[in-house]
Formats: structure tokens, sequence, C-alpha cells
């Protein structure tokens, strides 16, 4: 029973961890991007949830829609004025630069809140569903159903809708689709925008399950990287079969005796993709500089 207790709560897990992850990957797989600041942008998500619940005591879900915006006119900006400059550089002036931007941003952040560890605390956050003996939390409950509502909603304005198309065809071809009269560089503004909106959102479902501080992000990111390399660049149903195994295998760890060792999961899991599988469960790009299909 304990196994079965501890495997749903990593599921739950899952969710938010495809939420994390699936914004990473539409950021490289239409920029060619490797955001290594993914995970201090989940982080201001984190801190404008904490905010907003700690100045005006509103709901933590509620906040949602503001950190989804406001990382999404930041994510627009940032490659517009940044990240475009540097879209035909080589992988590792990308790295560097990304890896500058998440040191700048760690650092406001502690200016900004300190080096305190903050958490969201919820009337409801201890109530919790029960069923043969069985006990998940409805906030765990409701950030997994939030944080797939966000991922069909993903998929539904990719696939129906001609701004979806405009980032695939990007995704796909930049120069076929400069040729058929899209603004390539609007689009990649566009998809740098959602993919840190939905880290923003993955920040206020973060807040509302687990504590964080400014030096949180590097797991975060590195999460997030682990998972759209397992479930492959350019697959949501990858993502999230990858961000589940990812999510059970740490609960697994953690609950059945070595806690400590569960970050340590990532590590052995990027490890083994990279040695049997570098293109991922569902991907057929295994390039740095792939495409999202």
């Amino acid at each position: 029973m304990l196994t079965l207790q501890i495997v749903l709560s990593g599921i739950l897990l899952g969710g938010l961890y495809a939420c994390m992850a699936i914004g990473f990957s539409v950021i490289w797989g239409v920029t060619g991007l490797i955001n290594l600041a993914h995970g201090s942008m989940i982080l201001i998500g984190a801190y404008v949830t904490w905010w907003l619940h700690t100045a005006t005591g509103v709901d933590p879900f509620l906040t949602l829609p503001v950190s989804a915006a406001l990382l999404f006119g930041f994510g627009v900006a940032l490659q517009r004025v940044l990240m475009e400059r540097v879209i035909r550089s080589s992988l590792l002036m990308t790295l560097v630069l990304t890896f500058g931007l998440n040191l700048l941003l760690v650092n406001i952040l502690l200016q900004l809140f300190s080096a305190d560890v903050r958490a969201v605390t919820m009337p409801y956050s201890s109530a919790s569903l029960e069923i043969g003996g069985l006990r998940l939390t409805w906030t765990r409950i409701l950030v997994f159903a939030i944080a797939l509502a966000l991922t069909a909603a993903l998929h539904l304005f990719m696939s129906r809708t001609r701004t979806g198309h405009a980032i695939r065809a990007v995704a796909q071809n930049p120069r076929a689709a400069a040729t058929l009269g899209i603004d390539v560089r609007r689009v990649r503004a566009v998809a740098f925008g959602i993919g840190a909106a939905l880290a923003g959102a993955a920040g206020t479902l973060m807040a509302a399950l687990y504590s964080f501080s400014p030096i949180s992000g590097e797991v975060l990111t590195l999460k997030s990287f682990v998972i759209v390399l397992l479930g492959g660049l350019g697959s949501m149903g990858g993502a999230i079969v990858a961000a589940v195994v990812l999510g059970v295998c740490e609960n697994l760890v953690s609950g059945l005796g070595a806690p400590g060792l569960r970050d340590a999961v990532s590590f052995a899991m990027l490890l083994a993709i990279l040695l049997t599988r570098p293109r991922g469960l569902f991907g057929a790009n295994h390039a740095a500089d792939a495409r999202a299909r």
C-alpha cells in the first residue's frame, strides 16, 4: 500500500514537472536556445505568487494568470532585445549568455527577497482525498489537473491557430517559413514568451506545494532538461510521460529510504539517456540545435 501511495504521488508530481519542461522545450525547439535561466524564470513565477498571497491573501492558484502574463511579457522582451542577437551564434555562446542571465536573475531575486526560504500556506493545504487507505492531498490533485489543462491548451493553440502553425513552421524550417511570409523574429519572440509564461505558471504551481529560495532554480532547470531529453524534443506526449517517470522515480527513491538522493535521480536519468537513447523516447532529433517537430 505504501508503494502504491508513493507511485500515485509521483504521478501527480509529474504533472508539475511536465508544465516546467514543456516551456523549456518550446523555447529550445523554436529558437534553438538551451535556456539555462529557465529555473530562475520558474522561481520568478513562484515569488509573484508568494508576494501576491502575502500582500493580499489571495488564493495562490488565482495568481497563475498574473505570473504567466508577467513572464510572457518578460520572455517576449528578452527574446527581442537579447536572445535574437545570438540566435545564429555557436551553442557555446548561447549557453554562456543564458548562464549569465541566470546568475543575474538569481542575484536580483536575492536582493529583492533575500536568501530566506519562502513558502505559501493555505487553509486547505492538509485537506486530502482518501480512497481505500490511499491519501492524496487536494492541493497535489489540483496542481496536476491545472498542469494537464495548460498542456492541453498549448496543444490546441499549436495545432488549431494560425500563430501556432507559424510557430511550428519556424521550428521546422525558419528559412522556408520566412519565404512563405512569416515574420520569423516575431514568431520566435512569441514562442519564447509562451515558454516563459509556462515557466511562470509552473512557478505558481510549485509555490503551492513546496518551499523555495532564489538558489533553487538550477535543480529545476536540470529536471526540465532531463524531461525534454527523455521525452524527445518537440513531443508534448513524450514530455508528459517522461515527467511522470521522473516524478515516480524521485518519490520511490525518497519514500523508500534515501531522501537525500532524490535530486540525484535526475543526474542518473540524464546519464542513462545520453548513453542509451540520446534522441529520447519519442524524439527523432538529438542534436543540440534540433527543432521541434
